[in-house]
């Protein structure tokens, strides 16, 4: 079933169609018949999910009721088809944090923790035939060259992983950089491993773009790889002027290999891996919190799984020709949506949302002399602005980031948040770089 898809991807992909069924039209028969029996062994070897979905057939899997990461965590021992219960995972993925020795599996399954951005931590499992699979897929799809060719890859990260570690091989030399390594000593390993390519997160690429700049980086890497971070416009740009090449993306989480850019840099979701269902949110166009199912895991598996992310398609079709959706951006997370109250005299006091591409864009489109920025909303119609940007520029910077928010707030019918700014203070590392970051509960 798999080859077909595969084969209908490069038959797709020569602009051909078949007896005159339209070529999406036609991948999404396959998808549907790939999704279908893989729930339907999902149903014989998981407990939680022959309860979760009673009665309802296979065939009407869309109709059965969603999970998240609360649902995932609470019923983890009868969700996961390797008999591994919670506790057990936890402590060997915990010992690993610990020792900072990534190696240690149960059997042939290994075990990661999710970074807990949202506060809640989260666990994967991937068996070895799994660990193939997720290789072989992020190899054919990233790598600059041919799967023949030799390669050193530089990986940035907060936890190594034997799923990382499963990159390696004859042709193919793997180094993973530890987050919590001062920067000077990570420069002096790239220099002497002069990678081919750079994997890490956005806010560790931006520093590795200012020791280019600096000269205290000669490394010249044929890719550069975003993971693990929303790659914000700002950085995106910084970096890519400072590298001379497109800054790619992985889209990854512990749902899955979600997505990743093709070679004119476009993000696709990898629905060659898992399907992924669009719940539009109202008020933004193409904007969808995608609720995924991943079809390639069984020992974990991933079944209408609502992410709390927010992806916006892309209005153009790709050059390169991949039947799989384009990405746009990816916004953020629902949980850093803003709120602000509505109206004035006469308008009604609802809460009106304040997407996080809205602010974004607000704030680096204020003044060019903005380096890094950061946006939190501490309370209601209350922000603080974090700038980083020359001390000559400050006062005129602040003045227009606070009208250009003003005039956002005009254009969303609500009142204008009263905003403190302050100096830029993100640190690089082992936290997640926000731009837009909701901390209040509204």
């Amino acid at each position: 079933m798999i080859r077909d898809a595969l084969a209908f991807i490069k038959h797709y992909r020569s602009g051909k169609k078949r007896g005159g069924t339209t070529n999406r039209q036609a991948f999404e028969k396959i998808l549907e018949r790939l999704v279908v029996r893989h729930v339907s062994q999902v149903r014989e070897r998981s407990a939680f999910y022959r309860e979760w979905w009673g009665s309802i057939p296979s065939e009407q899997w869309r109709s059965f009721p969603t999970i998240d990461k609360s649902v995932m965590m609470a019923h983890f021992d009868s969700l996961n088809t390797a008999g591994i219960a919670k506790a057990q995972a936890f402590a060997v993925a915990e010992a690993a944090e610990a020792s900072r020795d990534f190696k240690p599996a149960i059997g042939n399954v290994t075990v990661g923790l999710s970074s807990g951005t949202s506060g809640n931590r989260g666990l994967f499992l991937v068996d070895a035939r799994e660990r193939a699979g997720w290789a072989g897929a992020v190899l054919g799809k990233m790598l600059p060259g041919s799967l023949l060719s030799r390669c050193s890859i530089a990986f940035f990260l907060r936890a190594n992983s034997n799923l990382y570690e499963s990159v390696g091989g004859k042709r193919l030399s793997f180094e993973f950089y530890d987050l919590l390594d001062p920067l000077p000593d990570q420069l002096k390993r790239l220099e002497r491993q002069r990678p081919d390519v750079i994997a890490a997160p956005p806010s560790v690429l931006r520093r590795l773009a200012e020791a280019v700049r600096s000269g205290k980086l000669r490394a010249k890497p044929k890719r550069i790889i975003s993971v693990a971070e929303v790659l914000d416009p700002l950085d995106r740009e910084y970096i890519r002027e400072a590298f001379g090449q497109t800054v790619h993306q992985i889209y990854q989480c512990t749902e899955g290999f979600l997505g990743c850019t093709c070679p004119y840099g476009t993000l696709h979701l990898n629905e060659d891996l898992v399907y992924i269902e669009k719940e539009y949110v109202p008020g933004k166009d193409r904007t969808f919190v995608p609720i995924v199912t991943d079809f390639s895991r069984t020992t974990q598996p991933i079944v209408r799984y609502r992410l709390n992310d927010l992806l916006t398609e892309s209005e153009q079709h790709c050059p390169c020709g991949s039947p799989f959706t384009a990405i746009e951006r990816i916004e953020g997370r629902c949980d850093d949506i803003f709120y602000a109250t509505g109206g004035g005299v006469d308008e009604d006091e609802a809460l009106v949302t304040i997407y996080p591409d809205f602010v974004t864009r607000a704030i680096i489109g204020a003044s060019p002399a903005i380096a890094q920025y950061r946006a939190i909303q501490t309370g209601l119609d209350e922000w603080t602005v974090e700038l980083e940007l020359p001390e000559a520029e400050r006062d005129m910077a602040e003045e227009r980031v606070r009208a250009a928010i003003a005039a956002l707030c005009g254009r969303l019918r609500c009142r204008t948040p009263r905003i403190v700014f302050s100096a830029y203070s993100h640190e690089a590392g082992i936290a997640k770089l926000r731009r837009v970051e909701r901390r209040c509960k509204l």
